[in-house]
């Protein structure tokens, strides 16, 4: 059985005041993928997924989301970026904060419906935030809020979830909670995660890309250690699982 395709790139470039910010990206992400992009502070991860979104526009090169340009497509791309900036005193639910998420399906001058009332319970259940539901989103932890973002993104019944640095305010503690719930969702739709925790990505997902302008990927969880090389421009240190030992290069 064929793997439905989701998103494709082709040979995608990005500049910002001429310096190159991505250079010919080439690949594919297809449903059920959980891809994890690692890779260094400016090497491009939040470009490519803005790109992705259609916030912006590439130099050269063919993107594809679901068959279509990205901004034909976008309302069915959810996104959480690395900061989501409010006012922690704004008085708005939980709720609220996630039937927001129905306004890119509402029809203009139009109230809420049913439907979307019935989907924003669904994705508060998906999370686990039902019972919070009337708290005041600023009052929440940082797992908490990362969960109702997470909830917002679903409203839009996305096929696609692109998520910056998700676990970035998450306590340790609470990430695994979270990493296993992005786990369960990849059965309906496709999600690609930016992170710099390769010990967590490595565990979760079920594909890795290394992005440092150039993209390393060969569509599998397969990266080689002079790849990683290449992306952080350094020695890496590796560690194998269930091994009593392992191998440091150092640094010149």
């Amino acid at each position: 059985m064929v793997s439905q395709e989701v998103a494709s790139l082709k040979d995608v470039w990005a500049h910002y005041d001429g310096v190159p910010a991505l250079e010919g990206i080439t690949f594919s992400i297809y449903k059920n993928d959980f891809l994890g992009i690692i890779g260094p502070n400016g090497g491009g991860k939040t470009t490519l997924l803005k790109i992705m979104l259609g916030l912006i526009k590439p130099t050269k090169g063919e993107i594809r989301i679901l068959g279509d340009t990205p901004d034909k497509q976008r309302k069915f791309v959810g996104y959480i970026p690395q900061h989501s900036l409010f006012d922690r005193d704004f008085p708005a639910s939980v709720w609220d904060v996630v039937l927001m998420g129905r306004l890119g399906h509402a029809r203009r001058f139009k109230n809420y419906t049913d439907a979307d009332r019935e989907i924003t319970l669904n994705a508060l259940k998906t999370v686990g935030m039902l019972e919070l539901k009337e708290s005041q989103i600023g009052r929440l932890s940082g797992g908490q809020q990362q969960r109702v973002f997470l909830a917002r993104a679903l409203v839009t019944e996305p096929k696609l979830l692109l998520l910056d640095e998700p676990m970035a305010s998450v306590d340790v503690a609470l990430q695994t909670g979270l990493y296993e719930l992005l786990e369960r969702l990849t059965q309906r739709i496709a999600i690609v995660m930016v992170s710099h925790d390769i010990g967590a990505i490595s565990i979760h997902v079920n594909k890795i890309a290394c992005l440092n302008r150039k993209l390393f990927y060969h569509n599998s969880k397969e990266i080689l250690p002079e790849e990683l090389e290449e992306t952080y421009k350094c020695p890496v240190q590796l560690i194998a699982h269930g091994v009593p030992h392992r191998v440091l290069k150092k640094h010149q």
